[in-house]
């Protein structure tokens, strides 16, 4: 049997272990504090977030596709992700995408053996024809899912690039991938519960990928959603005042061009500044 008590994330935090104890602002007060520490120790994987970043981009530019993977929380993490990057960047839902042990049911429900199955997650690589120009991402707190272990060396198989998130400096998952970002969040408030500290800084992390690479693929302009997909009031507000205030046109101008362009602001802002030159 594997020695989980090896793992960080498994360890036994002496802040909280008389929680049960506390009142409701002591028990905040207790969480908000491990949170803040959350921050700090993403910052040291800063590095190893760049080196993703430019794997992540690569893929992209050269058509590949974004693919994370993982059990439980961390494969929400994947999921959640993955479903922002079409409304944020313009980009379609194949681009990025999410896999989760278990599968569509594991997404509102906990299947907590999937972790265990080796094939759980490959299986469903070879259904979307996960293929050597493509990325994987595998996420895993404390990098004992087997399910993710396998995928990565699948992955690394087939020639595709790999990038591994995780919680524990002693991972399994460290050797498996290209690029291994090691986010030692120490032990959870509540001992094993990877979906609090583990999982924010692995919200974190991910968001810096996707984010990173799609600026450097060119889907925003400046820090501005310039490929959103305008799909409310709101957001067709936030597109006018973005070429407004990108071009200096007046908002009827804005929404006259916003229109014309298929409600793509990157467009419309292109269009004006050549009209006006």
């Amino acid at each position: 049997m594997e020695n989980y008590q090896s793992f960080k994330t498994e360890s036994v935090l002496e802040e909280s272990r008389d929680i049960d104890k506390k009142s409701p602002l002591e028990i905040a007060k207790i969480i908000n504090d491990q949170d803040k520490t959350v921050a700090f120790a993403v910052e040291k994987a800063l590095k190893e977030i760049a080196k993703g970043i430019e794997l992540a981009a690569d893929c992209l530019r050269n058509g590949g596709r974004m693919v994370y993977c993982g059990a439980g929380t961390s494969g929400r993490i994947g999921i959640l992700d993955a479903s922002e990057c079409p409304p944020t960047f313009g980009v379609s839902p194949e681009t990025v995408m999410g896999i989760i042990a278990g599968g569509k049911e594991a997404v509102y429900a906990s299947i907590e053996d999937a972790e265990d199955s080796e094939d759980s997650i490959v299986s469903q690589m070879k259904e979307i024809d996960f293929s050597g120009r493509d990325l994987l991402i595998g996420i895993s707190a404390s990098g004992s899912a087997k399910c993710v272990q396998s995928a990565l060396i699948y992955a690394g198989s087939i020639g595709a690039k790999t990038i591994a998130v995780t919680n524990n400096p002693n991972s399994p998952l460290i050797p498996l991938a290209n690029v291994p970002i090691v986010a030692v969040v120490g032990p959870e408030v509540i001992s094993g519960s990877t979906r609090m500290k583990a999982g924010t800084s692995q919200k974190m992390i991910v968001n810096m990928i996707s984010t990173g690479a799609m600026i450097k693929i060119g889907r925003t302009i400046g820090n501005r959603m310039a490929y959103m997909k305008p799909s409310n009031k709101k957001l067709v507000a936030r597109a006018v005042n973005m070429i407004a205030a990108e071009t200096g046109c007046d908002e009827a101008t804005a929404l006259e061009a916003l229109q014309k362009f298929n409600f793509i602001a990157a467009d419309a802002i292109a269009y004006i500044k050549e009209i006006g030159k």
